[in-house]
């Protein structure tokens, strides 16, 4: 029988956490060294051969509980963990601070958890929980039967989900801005009703402006929606669906509506999920942001 390949000291703790993830269930990928961009090659450099010999597979359909694949992968290079949120039966609620460009007093991810729970008279359920490099994962099985997609302060403000066409980042995971670290190691508790309801519910047409118009509600709608687009891109039009999604959310930033950096992270997000590069993102969503901004229409001739 041949053994599994022996890991670099560096790379034993992320090997640990993958090969943990793998045994709860949890498709592992590899992500850059000290990054949260994935592993591998993009889609217009795929060989075709391999495990792509049918096509090209994105970070999230090569996401594996194998042993032998993932001693493989982390045997001699300290690649940072991701897990397939989707494939994993997870619902991920991401707990983000706030920017250095918002105003004092503006509510953290932790912050507008709190206020939802206080409005909705519901307690969270003790889960599994890590600390992350700037707030927090809070980890729940994702209801079964159901294909929840992750979204964008759709439960608040700085409060993210990652579920299908998404992935978090592993504890022992390193970025510029620190290391994860389990910060409760509870069982993971299933994803309470409400929640479900709250992910899952039809969005409500934005009403008729009659004297007022609700730019910001009808811009983060917009936002959200274009998000799940992206996600859903298949493989060769990744990039122009971001385009068009760019173009789409940009006019809102245009009027005024929604603050361009929020537009661009929440877009940024979603492309780097499916596998596009950050590099290619950020190019993308530039040039569709400066075309659209420059020559939006006034908001009564849209």
């Amino acid at each position: 029988m041949t053994s599994a390949p022996t890991a670099d000291v560096e790379c034993l703790p992320l090997l640990a956490s993958a090969l943990t993830a793998a045994e709860r269930g949890w498709p592992v990928i590899p992500l850059h060294p000290g990054s949260k961009r994935p592993a591998g090659h993009a889609e217009r450099a795929c060989p075709v051969t391999g495990r792509c010999a049918g096509g090209h597979r994105t970070p999230e359909e090569r996401a594996t509980t194998d042993p032998a694949l993932i001693h493989a992968a982390w045997a001699d290079r300290p690649y940072n963990v991701g897990i397939a949120t989707g494939p994993a039966g997870l619902l991920v609620i991401d707990l983000d601070p706030v920017k250095a460009e918002e105003p004092k007093g503006a509510p953290d991810g932790a912050t507008s958890l709190q206020a939802l729970c206080e409005r909705a008279g519901q307690v969270l359920p003790d889960t599994y929980r890590v600390r992350t490099a700037r707030g927090e994962h809070l980890y729940f099985t994702a209801p079964t039967g159901m294909r929840l997609k992750c979204s964008v302060d759709r439960l608040g403000p700085h409060i993210d989900t990652r579920a299908w066409g998404g992935y978090v980042v592993a504890p022992w995971s390193t970025t510029p801005d620190g290391t994860y670290k389990v910060a409760h190691d509870a069982p993971v508790a299933e994803l309470p009703a409400w929640l479900t309801s709250l992910l899952t519910e039809p969005e409500r047409p934005a009403p008729v402006p009659v004297s007022v118009h609700d730019g910001t509600r009808a811009a983060r709608v917009a936002l959200e929606r274009e998000c799940a687009v992206i996600a859903t891109a298949t493989d060769g039009g990744r990039n122009s669906t971001l385009h068009k999604s760019a173009c789409k959310v940009a006019r809102f930033v245009a009027w005024g509506d929604i603050p361009r950096h929020v537009v661009e992270q929440a877009i940024q997000g979603a492309g780097e999920a499916t596998g596009l590069p950050s590099a290619e993102c950020r190019t993308t969503i530039r040039s569709a942001m400066d075309w659209v901004i420059a020559h939006a229409t006034p908001r009564q001739a849209a």
